[in-house]
């Protein structure tokens, strides 16, 4: 499938989801006018019957039927067209990411791993123009979590193909993809994580007797004020009202807590509702998303259904509000009897809460990387390999730029070879061959596509040093900073999986003598412990640590030349070190005199 399919899957789409809009703004309009003229002729019929009996009395009643009828019906107007317009911006937002117009229409302001995560800060992983902005159309904070999660950590082996197999599947499934944007904004703004610790606190009305206590109660209440009103004996009603009345002020706080804690979890459930239905009515082959679905099963009844018996019960608790049905509530002892139903409904829900939400998370994250690996059809998926450490890229690009502008270079690091020292200019590329490859390995381990002809990697625990920052709040100096983000990826090295290591411009906040030393002997540790990677320089001198350190590395470089006063790259990795600098010639082009 080529680029130009997706593009037009999507383009037909939005056209016909836009005229969809344009019909209903348009009935839109119609109603509107209809209910103004429905309530004009209410007040002109109460007028004429009013003032001279013109019309007949049951004129009124036809029009307001009309104008109540419109209403409804204008309410399920309001909810379609409010689905046609977010389904129209959820393809908008897919033609601009295929387009390359992407870049600030996504979620640029979600972060999960701070300065101190080994590589997310220094591959843009989070931020603007970041890989997570691409990729993210999860709408609920679990969604997002665990797409950010999935970029932040690698996978083992079996999960990853797992979650290859269930994206393969989605890729195509517009449907369900459509369906969850259009949830989209309801279920951001709804669903928080103090949903799971709602659900999981402990009962604040736990009491089996005080529950059947308050049931009791109640039917004698019933019965007595029923009593009354057929014998007129007020004895019962006298007896057993002040029981219930010093009960209830027993139970009072308690049962408040209960019902004024459920205003945000009875909105934020009722969306989760909405979300669980539709993956429950999917019908799902691979193994991740069966068992997604599985989770989602509670003895046998389904998660919805159970949101569902908990939305009842708070209906039902509102229903005490009506002015007219308060007195009966009283004799019912209705919020206090509801208060007890909801304590036990967390009671035998409230764990599962947490597993609902993350089962959404995770179809999310994988609808996400769906729609990543239906928007580039020919990005294939990576091959997982047990062992390694290995990476095998052949064609490598750049998921975050544009392709047309995109040079791809071939990495091969594994086996005897375990080392690139990358020589080259200013801007010549090596940050962003580094950047590179750590963003598609990222890629790679999440379960996603990768921007390459061919890709081959073992899972690893990567570490970068691209974007250490020195820091006046805690007068660390950028050097030091840097060392101590090398000390942490060499302590990587002791854990079960093998280690990739990003670094960029090593050590190059020291003199030139203890640089190459320095140098020599972080890269000579990294190696011995089975790690891969690559390291960039300027300093031509840290080129021979690479020949010190054969055949477990290599020299390889990016070339420049000056054109008409323009320095000119072309991106391409070659074998060997640079014979060239360009900084000179760089200072002379902005106009110093050097």
């Amino acid at each position: 499938m080529g680029i130009n399919e997706p593009l037009a899957e999507y383009s037909a789409r939005l056209e016909s989801r836009r005229a969809t809009l344009q019909r209903y703004d348009k009935l839109d309009s119609t109603i509107s006018f209809l209910r103004l003229a429905a309530a004009g002729a209410f007040l002109i019929a109460a007028w004429l019957i009013w003032t001279s009996a013109a019309l007949p009395g049951w004129t009124l009643l036809a029009s307001t039927a009309v104008f109540f009828g419109l209403v409804i019906y204008h309410d399920r107007v309001f909810r379609k067209r409010d689905r046609a317009r977010k389904t129209v911006r959820f393809y908008e937002e897919g033609i601009a990411r295929i387009e390359d117009r992407w870049i600030g229409r996504g979620r640029s302001d979600f972060t999960l791993a701070g300065e101190s995560h080994l590589y997310a800060p220094d591959l843009d992983i989070f931020g603007k123009a970041s890989l997570f902005e691409l990729l993210c159309t999860a709408r609920t904070s679990s969604g997002e979590a665990t797409l950010a999660n999935w970029l932040c950590s690698p996978a083992v082996r079996d999960e990853i193909l797992l979650r290859q197999q269930a994206i393969d599947e989605m890729r195509n499934n517009l449907d369900l993809r459509e369906d969850f944007a259009v949830l989209g904004d309801d279920v951001r703004s709804a669903i928080r994580p103090e949903l799971a610790r709602w659900s999981e606190a402990p009962a604040t009305l736990n009491s089996a007797a005080g529950r059947r206590a308050a049931f009791g109660l109640a039917i004698l209440n019933t019965g007595a004020v029923l009593y009354y009103m057929i014998a007129g004996a007020a004895l019962p009603v006298m007896c057993i009202l002040p029981l219930s009345i010093v009960f209830a002020r027993m139970q009072r706080r308690r049962v408040l807590s209960v019902l004024g804690a459920i205003e945000e979890p009875q909105r934020e459930l009722k969306v989760l509702r909405l979300a669980l239905e539709r993956l429950e009515r999917e019908r799902f082959q691979s193994p991740k998303l069966v068992g997604l679905q599985a989770a989602l099963q509670k003895e046998r009844q389904s998660s919805s259904e159970e949101i569902r018996k908990f939305l009842r019960l708070t209906v039902l608790v509102d229903s005490q509000r009506n002015q007219f049905f308060r007195p009966i509530s009283y004799v019912l002892m209705w919020g206090t009897q509801f208060a007890y139903a909801i304590e036990n409904w967390r009671r035998r829900n409230g764990p599962e809460v947490a597993r609902w939400l993350a089962a959404v998370g995770e179809l999310e994250a994988l609808c996400a990387l769906a729609g990543y690996a239906y928007e580039h059809p020919n990005d294939p998926f990576p091959e997982i390999v047990d062992g390694g450490p290995l990476l095998d890229a052949q064609e490598l690009r750049h998921p975050l730029l544009p392709s047309d502008k995109c040079v791809p270079n071939s990495v091969k690091l594994g086996g005897e070879l375990q080392l690139f020292v990358v020589s080259g200019s200013n801007m010549s590329g090596k940050s962003t061959l580094l950047r590179t490859i750590g963003v598609n390995v990222a890629l790679a381990l999440a379960g996603a596509p990768v921007r390459a002809r061919s890709f081959r990697v073992s899972p690893v625990n990567m570490g970068a040093t691209l974007r250490v920052q020195d820091s006046l709040q805690t007068g660390t100096s950028r050097f030091y900073a840097e060392i101590q983000r090398l000390r942490q990826i060499v302590d990587l090295t002791a854990e079960p999986l093998p280690v990739l290591f990003l670094l960029d411009e090593i050590l190059h906040g020291t003199n030139s003598h203890d640089r190459a030393i320095g140098a020599e002997g972080i890269m000579r540790g990294l190696i011995d412990h089975r790690a891969i990677g690559l390291v960039t320089t300027h300093d031509l001198a840290l080129a021979r640590a690479a020949e010190a350190l054969a055949p477990r590395a290599a020299n390889v470089h990016f070339e420049d030349h000056l054109e008409n006063g323009k320095m000119i790259f072309d991106y391409r990795l070659r074998p060997g070190v640079v014979q060239k600098s360009n900084a000179l010639e760089l200072m002379r082009t902005v106009g110093l005199n050097v």
